[in-house]
């Protein structure tokens, strides 16, 4: 089901001056003050700081972000409290506010300036789903939950710690206060986990009891006579989270392959305290399909706003967020226009963006008037732009990368794999001599489709050729003008890339690295029905440029998380959830064309899985991309031919 376009909260105010929300007719926090109310109630209700010192992560989930007060508050406790784990906090809004509105409504509290601003930095376009914001290099992090309470916290997989219940007073708001809810948020509690609310209705306290909650009354805040704190003594099992494996005290992992795939990995891990070992055969990184000189950034649309399209947005602005906390990777948010094919794909597009209500910040429809002076030259239709992507050099990224996690990475090139083996403790690699060359518990696949060599059974991976071209003068004259990239079946990068880039080809089981002036010529073609007339008197056969392999599985969505152990006799109602793995075995593969939307959050996905905590993306997203996916159809279509 789409999920339904968000409606912004509209700022207002009582005659106080407390922050107010005509949409529940109630205010946001008490009229004594919004972060005492945080300190007092949510904080002092958990017993926090005192129960994540020395812990090693904690988790928190929220009901309600509002102005964000409860999380600047529990992010200030967190920094003075010096603790040493890693922080989670998880707060699902269905009406958030615009970044500006938001601005406003925190500019009266000047101690939370320094953490505002960066919580403003980094505050995401309203589209619905799940957002994650990174804090104090990693150490804190902030997932975003836009959209119903109630269709989205089934969707968070999740250990949570200690519970905000702050949604508005139940008798205007029972939505987020009802039995199916609170069962919802209990289901990702452990015994010992806490909760604190400032209400205490009969049917909350109900609720929660029903569901194993031992509640108390306790004083409350300001002029309110008591509020509720809680702690679950015998929690059910938890829902599954899908994690890749168990969690290993050792916290050491082997990367194989060093392009964007296999380096962003390695930094995730690493951030994580994880110690890695990269090998990558080449004599540098990003030297195979991560080796162009720029790709582009920009998300899929689709009207109906289905998987591929929920993991490309959620990719897309994950990546943004990443690019513009990383040094030295030499990119551009110059803007993307992706021009319509014909008069129906006009059509189409301009119907997908007023559907989706989409913010103008995140994507918008140009008519062919607008788009022609947006780029400064005739296109010959109109199309979407996408203010906030841009080009992005893949070496310059994965250098990046491993800079930031050089503490914890060890990275070994000329260095190239031949064979795993499974051990008692985790895998062994070792070069063709037979010749260890490293082991880890866990060993993560990042090299394309070259995987398959290391794997007794394959995985469902075609290799796709990709050729472009390289402008050469004095045409690139003709181009000098374009700021922006522009893309359809093919794209091109502006002069400010360095390299103007023309492409690409896309040739599945393809496997010959020889450049072809055929595919030159291909190029030059997708590059007129960009720009008409820019590729006039070019000679295909006089062009340089480069060819690159990547892969793609069938659905052309990534494979991300564990492998599946194909050999084990799976249950009579098998499940990806009761599907057995290879333990410590886990792939990051199948990025196709897609590699910089989706290395990013790809990588995640997977330390958070690797690393027991909250996922960033949603539950079906997350069983999207699960590589056990075809082999569980294929044990299906097996029990429907007998």
């Amino acid at each position: 089901m789409r999920p339904a376009p968000l409606v912004p909260a509209v700022p207002a105010a009582t005659a106080d001056g407390t922050p107010y929300s005509p949409l529940y007719d109630d205010i946001y926090h008490s009229a004594h003050g919004g972060l005492a109310q945080a300190r007092h109630v949510f904080l002092g209700g958990n017993d926090l700081p005192a129960r994540w010192i020395g812990a090693e992560r904690f988790a928190i989930l929220e009901t309600g972000f509002g102005l964000g007060l409860n999380f600047l508050a529990t992010w200030q406790a967190w920094r003075e409290s010096r603790a040493r784990g890693r922080l989670h906090f998880v707060s699902v809004e269905k009406h958030p506010f615009r970044r500006d509105d938001l601005a406003a409504l925190l500019a009266p509290y000047p101690e939370l300036e320094l953490l505002a601003s960066q919580l403003l930095s980094q505050w995401p376009p309203l589209t619905p789903g799940f957002h994650r914001l990174h804090f104090d290099e990693g150490r804190v992090t902030l997932s975003l939950l836009f959209g119903d309470a109630q269709a989205l916290l089934p969707q968070l997989s999740a250990r949570i710690d200690a519970i905000f219940l702050d949604g508005f007073v139940p008798a205007r708001n029972p939505e987020l206060w009802s039995s199916a809810l609170l069962a919802a948020v209990t289901r990702l509690c452990h015994s010992g986990s806490t909760l604190a609310t400032w209400s205490v209705a009969g049917e909350v306290r109900h609720a929660l009891e029903s569901t194993g909650w031992k509640l108390e009354r306790c004083p409350g805040y300001a002029t309110k006579r008591e509020m509720l704190v809680g702690r679950l003594e015998h929690a059910v099992s938890p829902a599954p989270i899908l994690e890749s494996s168990p969690h290993t005290a050792q916290r050491r992992a082997m990367v194989i392959g060093a392009g964007l795939a296999g380096t962003a990995i390695s930094e995730r891990l690493a951030a994580r305290g994880w110690q890695v070992e990269l090998l990558e055969r080449h004599a540098q990184p990003a030297q195979e399909a991560s080796g162009n000189p720029s790709g582009i950034l920009l998300p899929h649309l689709a009207k109906d706003d289905a998987l591929a399209a929920r993991l490309s947005r959620a990719g897309y602005l994950y990546a943004l967020r990443r690019l513009h906390g990383l040094a030295a990777v030499r990119w551009s948010p110059c803007g993307v226009l992706q021009v319509a094919r014909d008069r129906d794909h006009e059509d189409l597009q301009r119907r997908t963006v007023a559907e989706l209500e989409l913010p103008a910040e995140f994507a918008a429809f140009l008519e062919r008037d607008a788009a022609t002076d947006l780029v400064g030259r005739d296109v010959a239709h109109g199309g979407w732009w996408f203010p906030g992507g841009g080009w992005v050099s893949p070496g310059s990224l994965c250098n990046a990368l491993l800079a930031a996690g050089r503490e914890h990475i060890r990275a070994r090139f000329e260095t190239e794999v031949a064979a795993l083996r499974q051990t008692a403790t985790g895998w062994q690699a070792f070069d063709a001599g037979g010749t260890l060359l490293a082991e880890a518990p866990h060993v993560v696949l990042a090299n394309t489709h070259a995987a398959n060599r290391l794997l007794a059974r394959a995985l469902p991976l075609t290799p796709i050729r990709g050729q472009i071209s390289y402008l050469p003068e004095p045409w690139r004259e003709a181009v000098s003008a374009l700021n922006h990239v522009v893309c359809r079946s093919g794209y091109i990068t502006p002069p400010q890339a360095g390299t103007v880039c023309v492409g690409a080809s896309f040739d599945s089981d393809d496997t010959d690295l020889t450049p072809r002036p055929a595919d030159h010529a291909g190029n030059l073609q997708r590059l007129d029905e960009l720009l008409p007339g820019a590729a006039r008197g070019i000679d295909p056969a006089l062009l340089e440029g480069r060819v690159g392999l990547r892969s793609a599985a069938p659905d052309r969505l990534p494979l991300i998380g564990t492998l599946p152990d194909m050999n084990a006799v799976p249950e009579s109602s098998a499940t990806l959830e009761k599907l057995l793995r290879l333990p410590g075995l886990h792939a990051l593969l199948g990025l196709s064309a897609r590699g910089m939307v989706w290395a990013p959050l790809a990588a995640e996905l997977l330390a958070s899985q690797l690393d027991g905590e909250p996922l960033p993306i949603e539950r079906d997203l997350v069983r999207a991309v699960d590589p056990a996916r075809f082999h569980l159809r294929a044990l299906r279509r097996g029990k429907e031919s007998l």
